[in-house]
C-alpha cells in the first residue's frame, strides 16, 4: 500500500491579469464564488482528502491570503454579541491551526513546475498533492479525495484527467494513453500544449495532482519548456520512462475553469442553483432573462 498523502502545495503566485482591474488589489484566489473565495473551496477539498500540511507558494501582494485564514477576534465578538451563531460557525470554518499553513515566495514567474519546486524543502521524501485553486470541481465526492483513495492502491504519480474538445487541446497538457482499468488510465506520454494535429488524445490534465518526490528531483534539473517556463508536465513525463508509474484518473464531477471569466460566471450560476437558500430566486431570474432571447431566435 502506498504511503499516505498528507501534504499539498497550492501555487497561488499568479497575477490574475485576466480579472483586472479586480485583481489589482486582491489576489485572484480571494475572488468570491457565491460567498466563499476560491481558495476556501481548494482548502476544503484538501481537508476532505486528509491533507494536514498546506503549503502556499505565493508572491508579492498576496498577504490577503494569510489574513483570510487567521483568526478575527473582533468579528467573533461582534457576532457573538449579536447572537449570530450560524455566521460565527461559518467564520470559524475559515480558521487554520497554527503551523498548518506554510508560505513560500516564488520570486520570479517561471511556470507551474518552478512554483512546485519552490516547496521542495517542505516536501522532503513524501508523496504530495498539488491543487490549482482556479480549477473548482463539483462532484459527489471531492476530486482529491477520489484520487487519494485510488493512489493508496497504486502509489506513483497521478493526474486528474478530463476530455476536452479537440480544438482546445493546445491549452492543456494532453495524455498519451495506454491501458485502462475503470477510472485509472496508464499513461504512456504527456505533451504540454500540443498543436491540435499533434495531440495524442483529447484527454487533458487539470489542476489536481498526486506526485512522488522524484518529480521534485526532475524539476531541479529541468530546463524551460513550452512557453519558456519550467513545466510540471515535463517532470511528470520523465517518470513515465524512469518508472512507468504515471496514471491518469478520470474523476467524477464537473470542473469549472475559474481562471477564465466565462468559467467563473458558469460556476457562480451552478453553485448558486445548488444552494437551497438561493435556488428559487436565481432560477426565476435566469428564466426571466433567458425567455425573451429564446423567443427571439
Amino acid at each position: 500500500m502506498a504511503r499516505r498523502v498528507t501534504k499539498a502545495i497550492f501555487p497561488v503566485a499568479g497575477l490574475g491579469t485576466r480579472f483586472l482591474p479586480a485583481t489589482k488589489a486582491m489576489p485572484k484566489e480571494m475572488m468570491t464564488l457565491v460567498d466563499r473565495p476560491l481558495i476556501q473551496y481548494a482548502i476544503d477539498e484538501a481537508r476532505a482528502a486528509g491533507i494536514t500540511d498546506f503549503i502556499f507558494v505565493t508572491a508579492k501582494g498576496k498577504s490577503a491570503l494569510e489574513d483570510y485564514f487567521d483568526t478575527s477576534a473582533e468579528l467573533e465578538r461582534t457576532l457573538t454579541e449579536a447572537g449570530k451563531t450560524d455566521l460565527l460557525e461559518t467564520l470559524k470554518s475559515t480558521y487554520m491551526p497554527s503551523g498548518a499553513i506554510a508560505y513560500i515566495r516564488q520570486h520570479r514567474a517561471m511556470g507551474l513546475g518552478h512554483a512546485v519546486w519552490c516547496a521542495r524543502r517542505l516536501i522532503g521524501d513524501e508523496p504530495f498533492a498539488v491543487i490549482l485553486p482556479d480549477d473548482v470541481i463539483d462532484g459527489p465526492k471531492p476530486c482529491l479525495q477520489q484520487m487519494v483513495e485510488a493512489h493508496a492502491e497504486t502509489g506513483g504519480n497521478m493526474v486528474a484527467a478530463m476530455e476536452v474538445p479537440r480544438d482546445k487541446v493546445s491549452a492543456y497538457g494532453i495524455l498519451d494513453l495506454g491501458s485502462a482499468n475503470g477510472s485509472l488510465l496508464r499513461v504512456r506520454g504527456m505533451v504540454e500544449k500540443p498543436a491540435t494535429e499533434e495531440a495524442p488524445s483529447n484527454l487533458a490534465v487539470i489542476g489536481r495532482y498526486i506526485l512522488s518526490p522524484q518529480v521534485l528531483t526532475n524539476l531541479s534539473r529541468a530546463e524551460a519548456g513550452a512557453g519558456g517556463e519550467i513545466q510540471l508536465t515535463d517532470a511528470i513525463a520523465e517518470e513515465i520512462s524512469n518508472s512507468g508509474n504515471v496514471y491518469g484518473f478520470r474523476f467524477e464531477g464537473h470542473r469549472f475553469d475559474c481562471g477564465s471569466k466565462a468559467g467563473f460566471l458558469q460556476a457562480t450560476i451552478a453553485f448558486g442553483l445548488s444552494r437551497p437558500d438561493l435556488r428559487e430566486e436565481l432560477a426565476e431570474y435566469i428564466t426571466d432573462i433567458a425567455t425573451p432571447r429564446i423567443a427571439a431566435q
